[in-house]
């Protein structure tokens, strides 16, 4: 039914559009922008009306106008062009037909293996078509399978004019895995009613709560001294890196906590005897809890520069992005529309909340309620990351389904 989707997410895989975290620029880096403008010619291409590419933040948007007379509301499907930190270039993706169950020999050469017993997800997709890497990168369906599933989605309903639906938009973004994409979306020249950001996992996937989330970067002062003579003069700031970490509660970590449970996540130390470097990421999904978290680390910090006659620990907290639950479930329409559309396919809705942030967790909150959809993908972020074509078929198949229900 999709005839191009297949052979467009095979293209779009192999451009490099990694974003990078260091960079001031907007985009982030040049090889975005080059797949931004890439995106305006293919939009043109299938028929897409308003293709614009806005240089101030990077996205590309572009309008399916409305070809009913009822009032329906206009309906936004967004993702993200650029690519996770893992390696991105030279991509080659595998075909999988059939999947038979059985370990996935990627890489013959360096023997890397994708194995059910290591994956066990692999188990849902016996007898389907996998996509997935040649072991050395990283795949990219995060996120380029929500933006081809979002372009076959344009290019049916284009094809089928019989099929009614409103006004719909669609917007391409740079630098969600770096979490500065949507700070500069402009919600009021998007002109929609409501969104969603095509960004999720398994099929089923629906959510409209995240996290909420900062990050805190740490500086410590230490003073090196020869260690020879170095007693009651050394003040190692790398040893006081690991005790600041010690006073942060061992069980909120990333690796000891599920579903609402919020956590620490020490992501980088650097430094020497005279200074090290520190940085976290603090999540939580309760904003009194993340509040608590926050409070937190500073009094960590505050404790541990009462042992010195000067400060030697300076902390930086940075709020990123909070639970877009706060406004969406004030305005519920999208998530109960992306529902029912997902039991009319006789897909059942998996409704609980990210574990993560999304553009929409942002987008949200600047007025533009935006839960996220599964785009299928599995594994995100490394060399294991696989998708099945079945998988973006049916969530190509929700998006037309939302428009169609809009539109009755």
């Amino acid at each position: 039914m999709y005839d191009n989707l297949l052979t467009r997410f095979l293209t779009y895989v192999k451009i490099d559009t990694q974003s990078d975290a260091s960079s001031m620029t907007v985009p982030s880096t040049q090889k975005q922008v080059d797949f931004a403008k890439r995106l305006l010619n293919d939009l043109e291409e299938i028929g897409m009306s308003d293709i614009e590419y806005n240089e101030s933040n990077g996205f590309v948007t572009a309008t399916l106008p409305a070809n009913t007379d009822k009032d329906v509301p206009v309906i936004g499907f967004i993702a993200h062009m650029d690519t996770a930190d893992f390696n991105s270039k030279n991509i080659s993706p595998q075909i999988h037909e059939y999947y038979d169950g059985k370990t996935i020999l990627l890489n013959e050469e360096q023997d890397i293996r994708l194995s059910p017993d290591d994956f066990p997800n692999l188990n849902n997709y016996v007898g389907q078509t996998l996509i997935t890497t040649d072991g050395t990168t990283l795949l990219g369906s995060d996120d380029k399978s929500g933006i081809v599933e979002i372009f076959s989605a344009m290019e049916y309903l284009i094809a089928h004019p019989e099929v009614k639906h409103g006004t719909i938009r669609v917007a391409f973004g740079p630098d969600e895995e770096i979490g500065v994409g949507a700070d500069r979306f402009d919600v009021d020249h998007f002109k929609a009613d409501f969104a969603y950001t095509i960004d999720g996992g398994p099929v089923g996937e629906l959510e409209y709560e995240s996290f909420n989330a900062a990050g805190a970067d740490i500086h410590i002062k230490g003073k090196n001294v020869h260690p020879g003579t170095a007693k009651d003069k050394m003040i190692n700031a790398l040893k006081l890196a690991v005790a600041f970490d010690n006073e942060l509660p061992q069980e909120q970590v990333p690796e000891k906590t599920e579903g609402r449970e919020g956590f620490f996540h020490l992501v980088s130390v650097t430094g020497t005897v005279d200074e090290a470097n520190m940085s976290y990421i603090i999540r939580d999904h309760d904003r009194d809890e993340f509040e608590a978290k926050k409070k937190l680390i500073t009094a960590v910090a505050d404790k541990l520069n009462a042992s010195f006659d000067e400060e030697r620990i300076s902390l930086k907290l940075k709020d990123q992005y909070y639970n877009m639950r706060e406004v969406i479930e004030k305005d519920m329409r999208p998530v109960e529309l992306a529902d029912k559309a997902m039991r009319r396919l006789s897909i059942e809705p998996d409704i609980k909340p990210i574990r993560g942030g999304t553009d929409g967790s942002k987008i949200s909150f600047m007025g533009l309620p935006t839960p996220n959809i599964f785009a299928g993908g599995e594994n995100f972020h490394g060399r294991y990351e696989f998708v099945a074509v079945e998988s973006m078929e049916k969530a190509t198949d929700v998006l037309i389904e939302i428009a169609k229900l809009a539109a009755e």
